[in-house]
């Protein structure tokens, strides 16, 4: 059997842009109805939601079928989280708060085999698809996208060490911890917040280094693209069904928003 081939990785290297959704939801039904979408990557998301390890098996056989690339994002850069979500058959992981260069080493480190790195090695995984996949342990690495997430001032001011790290495939902006890091919680959109933004796409984009990012705000995700994300999520599953909820009921006179 061949190694499986990650699509959102060759996607990036190709330079094309990637329009992405983010799932919150625990569980397969959602991740699959997600999938059908349209969109060309979604993110199951374990850092800020109820899913956790033994859901993702579900999760990523659910969208395995459709043509959208799933990306992880583990708890933490954490090497055992790491390990065993790659084990799982994920090959595109995103690490959250990765604050200097030595961290987006560490990230690497765990994400290769020795001798290149320390991810513990197990013959039968789903990621080597129970060990049908022939020399799975010498080539996994080819598959594998890490893309470490920026999201404090102090990592975006160190931004070029970090993303031009050997191993480091892509760089995720987080917009509402870097608000937070600026002294505007809650206030993604404070023109601080969007120049430190797009100040970071561009100093990735001279580095040739791709940039992704989240936000709800539809003419912000264009102007994102414009300036050179080449991964950019545009919805969250959970603000999707609120918005909708909410507004159904607002049609019939009730809630109150």
């Amino acid at each position: 059997m061949n190694l499986p081939v990650n699509t959102f990785k060759r996607a990036l290297q190709a330079g094309q842009q990637q329009v992405g959704i983010w799932n919150t939801i625990p569980g397969p039904v959602v991740a699959e109805l997600l999938a059908g979408a349209g969109f060309d990557w979604m993110v199951l998301d374990t850092e800020h939601s109820l899913t956790d390890i033994p859901d993702l098996m579900g999760m990523l056989q659910a969208v395995a079928p459709y043509p959208v690339a799933p990306v992880v994002r583990p708890q933490a850069n954490d090497t055992v989280l790491i390990k065993r979500v790659l084990d799982l058959g994920a090959q595109t992981l995103l690490l959250p708060y990765v604050q200097t260069k030595a961290e987006a080493e560490a990230a690497v480190r765990a994400m290769r085999y020795a001798p290149r790195g320390i991810r513990g090695v197990s013959g039968m995984t789903r990621a080597s698809r129970f060990g049908a996949v022939k020399d799975y342990v010498k080539r996994a690495e080819e598959e594998l996208c890490l893309i470490v997430q920026v999201e404090t001032g102090e990592a975006v001011a160190r931004i070029e060490e970090i993303a031009t790290v050997d191993g480091v495939d892509a760089v995720f902006i987080g917009p509402s911890d870097l608000a937070a890091s600026l002294g505007h919680p809650g206030n993604a959109g404070h023109p601080d917040v969007v120049a430190k933004v797009e100040e970071a796409i561009l100093r990735l984009k001279a580095v040739g280094v791709p940039s992704g990012i989240l936000t709800l705000d539809q003419a912000f995700a264009r102007r994102c693209m414009e300036l050179g994300t080449s991964f950019t999520a545009v919805g969250v599953d959970m603000a999707l069904l609120r918005g909708a909820a909410a507004g159904l009921a607002r049609g019939f006179g009730r809630g109150d928003g």
